[in-house]
């Protein structure tokens, strides 16, 4: 599917498809965005050259799975970003690869799937935005998508918070196993977020012909989107190590857990010890043994290892062993 849209110098607001594109190179200083989903490979290659696209751009983001960064060209910066398909509370997510192709009256975006926030502003602001400036709609876009990320994180701190009240009051490997795939999860998103961050970096230090900083509105746009992503980072590191606290805190009170059985099983085995001991004596059959002709022996044996018992039971009780 291939749309666009053409804001004129008189405020005009055009909606169609590529045929847009001639009525946009006839009229000078207009602004338009032409969003590409899921066309076929030579189609958007096609469409790209025609729109003097660098082949090697073109090449990275025609790539199936490209890290995000952003590059500039001659006529044109692009930023591949990765959005999400959908995104849930559970940290379920499907990543999708948006490229925006930014020149000085145009914005091109590319991607192979529904995008939310690309959507939002095609049928809202876009041609507010597109009206000042094409860099201005691919920021939005981009500080539109992080919301969308930091509303499923900040569900999935409720998912967190109550996973954490179930791990204390009643601990199991269920749990264990939820909060190791949560982990996982989450440092994907991390290290997707370290990519958003270095491309904010990039932006807010060095200024890219086709994302001017010397214009305070690009500007201003340019630190939002670099403040969310900052954020999202920071967010996902946080909930990382709660993860990572609740795994150690499980295993530690399973571990003392175990160190008291082992405990208690070590108690009774040093009592049993030398009552075995005895048994094993007077269980011997020899023919002479003084003891056994003795009227009170067994009498006698009971006693001591009755005794020997009871005084470790003591001696384990004062020491608080159990």
């Amino acid at each position: 599917m291939i749309r666009s849209m053409l804001t004129t110098p008189d405020g005009l607001v055009h909606e169609g498809d590529e045929n847009l594109i001639e009525q946009w190179q006839a009229t000078p200083e207009s602004h338009i965005w032409i969003d590409m989903q899921g066309e076929p490979e030579p189609r958007e290659r096609e469409l790209l050259e025609r729109l003097k696209c660098h082949p090697m751009a073109i090449q990275d983001a025609q790539k199936e799975r490209h890290p995000p960064k952003i590059e500039e060209f001659e006529h044109h910066t692009l930023i591949i970003y990765r959005g999400i398909s959908s995104f849930d509370a559970q940290l379920n997510f499907v990543p999708q690869q948006v490229c925006f192709f930014i020149g000085a009256h145009f914005l091109i975006t590319l991607h192979p799937g529904n995008a939310l926030s690309i959507d939002r502003f095609f049928n809202e602001q876009g041609s507010t935005l597109l009206k000042e400036s094409p860099e201005r709609v691919a920021l939005r876009i981009m500080y539109t998508s992080a919301g969308f990320y930091i509303d499923s994180l900040l569900e999935f701190e409720s998912e967190l918070s109550d996973l954490e009240d179930e791990l204390l009051e009643n601990g199991n490997d269920v749990l264990m196993r939820k909060l190791t795939t949560y982990r996982s999860r989450l440092v994907k998103l991390r290290r997707i977020f370290s990519y958003h961050k270095g491309i904010t970096q990039e932006l807010t230090a060095y200024d890219y012909t086709h994302l001017p900083r010397d214009e305070n509105e690009t500007l201003y746009a340019i630190n939002d989107v670099a403040e969310r992503f900052e954020r999202l980072y920071t967010l996902t590191q946080m909930y990382y190590d709660i993860c990572g606290d609740l795994v150690n805190g499980y295993i530690s009170i399973s571990s003392h857990q175990l160190n008291i059985t082992m405990r208690v099983l070590t108690v009774i085995t040093a009592i049993f010890v030398p009552l075995t001991f005895i048994a094993g004596i007077y269980g011997m059959n020899f023919e002479y043994m003084p003891e056994l002709g003795f009227q009170y022996g067994y009498f006698f044996v009971w006693g001591a290892m009755v005794g020997i018992g009871g005084s470790l039971i003591w001696l384990f009780k004062r020491k608080n062993w159990f």
